[in-house]
């Protein structure tokens, strides 16, 4: 608790400076300048919320962690990350541009040995290893391993959350406070495990995570003064996924915590290669616009969804083995999917009706 309370009050302090500097210097999200359909506020809003989670980040571990080789990795990718996201903020960098950062953050990670060494065997009680196959070389005078599954399943895994949770930015408070959920529930699992491969203590780090977060959700929540840009949410999936590796390879946990953004993301890719347009670029067909246009729920309804299924998933995962956590993902899967698919039909219509009304 000392440290998501320390975290979350320097980066509630952290956070006024970036929004008069972002402010100051014109450096806003003005949807009248660069209107676009997926946007959900209607007033200028300076970005730059990853800029004073990052350095929240940073001063709480330099106090409380003892760094390492890989917390310093941890660190230096972060600040690549959200130093990607400033340029966003002011330049609004291409999405392959900004994918191809998120591979090189995370092989900066991945090459100190985060990788996922092994996954639990759904058809037994014991694991798979990831071990194998192996390309040993020596540089620096010392003798290295390359662990071809373990890495490269580490890095997809990576980069994959890094991007659905960027995609879990659309409502004010939405991605802070599943942010903030998601690392304090992987910090408390994390006592369980003692395969930890690092000396600083990784259930403080997601603490320090979680309040960092959570300190910044009060100038996110609505009216929003701050967003949290490319850079903040790029970072926050960064985050969430290596400390879910090294602190007892909870993959599956992740994916239970973060199976309804996944599936979002899933089936928004699925539907933008099917109707030939770039799965990069951004649209209003994700889970929270449907919420808010068809259903018509408010902001606030649709950011507490999302906290709350984060929170209940993640729980669930506690009871369930790994088959019935792959039931559980497909069941979520299928229920997200099929309001999509009729959300979509909905909409359609409505246009149709009031084409022939017009």
């Amino acid at each position: 608790m000392l440290f998501f309370l320390c975290t979350a009050i320097i980066a509630f302090v952290l956070t006024p400076f970036i929004i008069n500097i972002y402010t100051t210097k014109g450096w806003l999200d003005n949807p009248k300048n660069k209107p676009h359909v997926k946007k959900i506020h209607a007033t200028p809003i300076p970005r730059g919320g990853g800029i004073g989670i990052f350095l929240a980040i940073l001063i709480a571990s330099s106090i409380f962690l003892q760094f390492d080789k890989y917390l310093i990795a941890i660190m230096v990718a972060s600040f690549s990350i959200v130093l990607v996201g400033f340029f966003d903020d002011i330049f609004d960098l291409s999405p392959v541009l900004r994918l191809v950062t998120n591979f090189l953050a995370s092989l900066i990670v991945i090459g100190t040995g985060i990788g996922i060494a092994y996954i639990s065997n759904p058809l037994s009680q014991g694991v798979i290893h990831l071990d194998w196959p192996q390309i040993t070389f020596f540089l620096f005078g010392a003798q290295r391993s390359i662990w071809i599954l373990a890495d490269v399943l580490a890095l997809i895994f990576i980069v994959w959350n890094m991007n659905i949770i960027n995609w879990s930015t659309g409502i004010p408070g939405q991605m802070p406070g599943l942010v903030a959920i998601t690392s304090t529930f992987i910090g408390l699992l994390s006592s369980r495990f003692i395969d930890d491969p690092t000396q600083f203590n990784t259930m403080s780090f997601c603490f320090i995570i979680a309040g960092a977060y959570g300190g910044y959700l009060f100038w996110n929540w609505q009216p929003q003064k701050s967003m949290p840009g490319y850079g903040g949410s790029s970072l926050a999936g960064f985050l969430l996924a290596v400390m879910s590796i090294i602190s007892g390879a909870k993959v599956a946990t992740l994916l239970m915590s973060l199976a309804i953004p996944t599936a979002d993301a899933i089936f928004t890719i699925l539907r933008r290669i099917i109707a030939h347009k770039s799965p990069f670029l951004g649209d209003r067909g994700h889970l929270h616009h449907k919420l808010i246009d068809v259903l018509g729920w408010s902001q606030l309804q649709t950011a507490i969804f999302y906290w709350l299924a984060s929170l209940g998933l993640g729980l669930l995962s506690l009871q369930l083995n790994t088959w019935q956590k792959l039931i559980t993902m497909l069941i979520v899967f299928a229920s997200v999917f099929g309001f999509l698919v009729w959300a979509k039909i909905v909409t359609l219509k409505k246009r149709h009706d009031q084409t022939i009304t017009a």
